[in-house]
């Protein structure tokens, strides 16, 4: 029923638009300065719509017509399911790169989503969002250097390469050199990003509705709302900047110990502009390359426990958090300062790029949140469930977000072992994350529906976050939740010495403390002691 909806709504929906858009189209081009661009515009938004509407009917048949028949929970079933999955996520992966700009990053949220997608989705999105995005032609690039710094490339910097290093959703990056020698690094935005976005958030903000109409569980209206609000600011590259060195700024200040470890690249402001982003050029290792890494000298489990440190502390100190750290937007390269030890190993620094998306969290939902994830790591349910519901997720689903939060079903949230939040990133692991995911998906949509966008985008670091520790240690380790129980206790006891520095609160605050050491100590031991037996078993 529900496909066939979904097939004569998209016809619909795409002769109605087509004549629309042709209507629109020809008035708009008689008046416009620029008729080139706005003819582009006014066709992409009915080739769009008629592009997403068959391809979500297609899905909908598919799932529809192979299922038909095939007994609930039986074991065909199961299979032809998974044959779906894999069929209707290469689908959308297709969508994804033909329509190109906000589809690209909806499918790279999508490749997060390991608690609410089926897992051929996150899989197809994962390995193929990051590394297939579209790259603009240099008669291109040259275009955008005329409108935004009035030259080529070639007479703006002494050396530009004309094939770029790397291209994303939104721009794509190209090596340089100034003419007083120094290597460049120079992000140019794709032309097309500025002709469509109009037309895209029209055309997604469309096909989600539609498909909360024919699939009342399904809501991402709020993703919709998301992306109109950051998109704007991502597509400005002087944000970008001025992002960049807040971050920076917030090390040196609020982390000192760590401001030597994380680094940015500097910008150069006299040859940026909206949309162009003239950056100092870093070698290092992409950070879930653990071979490169290594050559290098350094560590894995030290780089993963600096990117737990580094991010721990933007969430819970500076509320000014990067919410887009995925693998293409950190390096490692050693520390400059370091030297090598004795066998050799390098310290290292973690480098983050694409300072586009942030968000600010205010003192009550950093002081929330720290205290949730400090509850989370010691296992208090008490306090999950008080500052869950504080954060919005309510009394009936604050269960359900701090599976969310930590991949982990409840009675292993609340087991008091030390290494209770610990994902092996095994087989196992990963088919009881796809049965919750299916098990509670309206549940899921709700409490996404509820909670306010920002937590959305900690959900969403937090997803990065978590396939870049699995890169990098294959799991997750227990080390990892150590540093965030430690700077997350340490950011509500400082939180606490901010708003009430009575003699009692302050008596309060260091037994606090001293109790934060020993919990801290008590999984420290226990930790080695498990190491200590599983050597002397081995």
């Amino acid at each position: 029923m529900a496909a066939r909806f979904l097939l004569h709504a998209g016809a619909k929906l795409t002769l109605a638009s087509t004549a629309l858009g042709g209507g629109v189209a020809s008035a708009a081009i008689l008046t416009s300065d620029d008729p080139a661009t706005t003819l582009k515009l006014c066709t992409a938004v009915p080739i769009r719509l008629f592009r997403n509407s068959y391809t979500a009917a297609i899905i909908a048949f598919d799932y529809e017509y192979s299922l038909l028949g095939l007994p609930e929970g039986s074991v065909e079933r199961t299979k032809v399911k998974h044959e779906v999955h894999a069929r209707c996520a290469c689908r959308l992966q297709e969508l994804c790169f033909k329509n190109g700009g906000i589809y690209i990053k909806l499918g790279q949220h999508l490749g997060q989503l390991e608690y609410i997608v089926p897992e051929e989705y996150v899989q197809t999105m994962r390995t193929s969002m990051l590394n297939r995005c579209p790259v603009s032609s240099y008669d291109q690039v040259c275009n955008v250097f005329r409108k935004e710094l009035g030259g080529m490339p070639d007479e703006i910097f002494a050396e530009f390469d004309p094939v770029p290093l790397a291209s994303a959703s939104l721009a794509q990056v190209h090596s340089a050199r100034t003419h007083d020698g120094k290597k460049v690094a120079v992000k140019v935005q794709h032309t097309h990003m500025t002709d469509t976005v109009a037309a895209d958030q029209a055309t997604v903000d469309l096909i989600v509705k539609t498909l909360h109409r024919v699939f009342p569980s399904f809501d991402y209206r709020w993703l919709v709302d998301e992306i109109r609000e950051t998109l704007p600011k991502e597509l400005d590259f002087l944000v970008e900047a001025k992002n960049s060195e807040k971050c920076l700024d917030n090390f040196r200040k609020l982390s000192p110990h760590l401001a030597d470890y994380v680094h940015a690249p500097t910008v150069y402001w006299n040859l940026s502009t909206s949309k162009l982003l003239t950056m100092e050029f870093i070698d290092g290792a992409q950070i879930s390359d653990v071979k490169a890494i290594q050559r290098l000298g350094i560590q894995p489990n030290e780089v993963a426990k600096l990117v737990s440190q580094a991010f721990a502390d933007m969430m819970f100190r500076h509320g000014f958090v990067h919410c887009d750290p995925h693998a293409a937007n950190m390096l490692v390269r050693p520390l400059p300062s370091s030297t090598k030890s004795i066998l050799g190993k390098r310290k290292p620094q973690l480098v983050l790029l694409d300072h586009g998306l942030y968000k600010d969290l205010d003192f009550s939902t950093r002081s929330n949140y720290a205290a949730l994830w400090k509850a989370l790591v010691f296992a208090d349910a008490n306090a999950i469930k008080e500052n869950s519901v504080k954060l919005g997720a309510g009394e009936d689903l604050y269960i359900l977000f701090a599976g969310i939060l930590t991949m982990r079903p409840w009675n292993r949230v609340i087991d008091p072992a030390a290494d209770h939040l610990v994902l092996q990133g095994n087989d196992s692991d990963r088919s009881e994350l796809q049965m919750y995911a299916s098990q509670y998906f309206p549940q899921i949509s709700e409490l996404l529906r509820r909670l306010p966008r920002v937590i959305l985008l900690m959900l969403k670091t937090n997803d990065c976050l978590r396939s870049v520790n699995h890169a990098l240690l294959q799991g997750s380790s227990v080390d990892t939740f150590l540093i965030i129980g430690r700077v997350s206790s340490e950011a509500v006891i400082e939180m606490k010495m901010s708003q009430n520095k009575s003699f009692l609160s302050v008596l309060s605050i260091w037994l606090e403390e001293l109790l934060l050491e020993a919990r801290l100590f008590t999984m420290h031991m226990a930790m080695w002691l498990f190491r200590v037996r599983k050597a002397l078993s081995g």
